[in-house]
């Protein structure tokens, strides 16, 4: 009884009824356009998962900023993140030294993920500088979308277009290529 009870748990959390998602983000988004894609694609991933973004504020970063100082604001932004992370949540951070994967193996570790209940997975966003040590050390993993720097406030729309593909490989149904 209790394989059956994880295969029918399995189910469900493919079909995303008990999948939490989470974004925890650095920064207040401003520009309309993202604004509206990113409502879009959390609109389409409602028939899939809970989704949440997390906005923390963000620090102004003077403009000859040495390296001590360039720390010193990742580790107030990093301070902001860790205390949105609920304990028991599943780590991703996006990094540019992360490990990139295509749509498939995505949507695939996302699967994975479901099978051994991570019920609630967080993505971590970091900040014009990046992610904190501290943050880094937290995640259980790190996820990089390219050997290119994009604007952290663009990566927000990338990855919830991909987690909306992931959802959509993962069960099967057609999503353009």
């Amino acid at each position: 009884m209790y394989m059956w009870i994880n295969l029918v748990d399995k189910l469900f959390i493919r079909q995303g009824l008990f999948v939490h998602i989470s974004i925890v983000a650095v920064g207040k988004l401003k520009e309309k356009y993202l604004i509206a894609g990113i409502n879009e694609y959390t609109k389409r991933l409602s028939a899939y998962a809970k989704i949440d973004i997390i906005e923390v504020a963000d620090e102004k970063t003077p403009e000859r900023a040495s390296e001590l100082e360039e720390e010193q604001i990742k580790e107030r932004e990093g301070g902001r993140l860790l205390a949105k992370i609920p304990h028991d949540a599943h780590v991703i951070a996006l990094a540019i030294e992360g490990k990139m994967k295509s749509s498939e193996q995505f949507a695939a570790r996302l699967d994975e993920l479901a099978t051994y209940g991570k019920s609630k997975v967080v993505f971590v966003i970091g900040g014009s500088l990046g992610l904190s040590k501290q943050v880094m050390a937290r995640a259980d993993e790190t996820l990089s979308f390219s050997k290119m720097t994009f604007p952290h406030q663009l990566m927000r729309l990338i990855l919830l277009e991909q987690i909306y593909r992931a959802f959509r490989i993962n069960r099967g149904e057609p999503y353009h290529k």
